[in-house]
């Protein structure tokens, strides 16, 4: 798949539709769902979406061919769901790390395996921005807190802090739904 993805990556250097449209057909599914897990909602979620194609779009000529494409996408879909998060930021302060007891390593283990792709990522999207962007960028994008630290321009501390209550708060609303199915 590599040479034809070269192909079609420079179709869309030379602003071909029909490359752009390949390129939006394969990498679609996945960056709508990395969309999907940072955003409260499916609205935003598709503005994002919409936004930061654009982008990929406009920056193509960037890539230099080495290392993966779809690494290079994501962390444009990264950075516009940052900025698209730090625009709210009034509603959107981080919890600082300020007891060490905030920081927990290990905690009972919650089977969210157990739970439907769905209803895991919709137990997500309800968590507070702040938590969901730290839990994302360290679950999914498998970053490490001083990464995470740097990106927001927080204390590691803090991204530790906004991690443990994520994952608190998943392990909350995971166990709510196991107790609402046994009823």
């Amino acid at each position: 798949m590599k040479e034809p993805l070269d192909h079609y990556i420079q179709k869309c250097i030379e602003n071909d539709r029909g490359g752009q449209q390949k390129i939006y057909q394969l990498f679609s599914p996945v960056l709508y769902g990395l969309c999907l897990k940072y955003m409260k909602n499916e609205a935003d979620a598709q503005d994002v979406f919409q936004e930061a194609f654009i982008i990929v779009f406009q920056k193509i000529g960037q890539y230099r061919f080495e290392g993966s494409f779809e690494g290079w996408l994501k962390r444009i879909f990264i950075n516009k769901l940052i900025e698209t998060l730090n625009k709210r930021k009034r509603d959107f302060l981080f919890v600082d790390a300020t007891y060490e007891e905030d920081i927990v390593e290990e905690e009972e283990d919650v089977d969210a395996f157990s739970l439907s792709q769905e209803k895991l990522l919709e137990c997500i999207q309800q968590l507070p921005d702040q938590y969901r962007l730290v839990f994302n960028l360290y679950f999914f994008e498998k970053m490490k807190h001083k990464e995470i630290a740097s990106l927001l321009n927080i204390t590691e501390g803090t991204s530790k802090s906004n991690l443990n209550r994520a994952k608190n708060n998943l392990q909350k609303k995971i166990l709510e739904i196991k107790a609402s199915k046994k009823v």
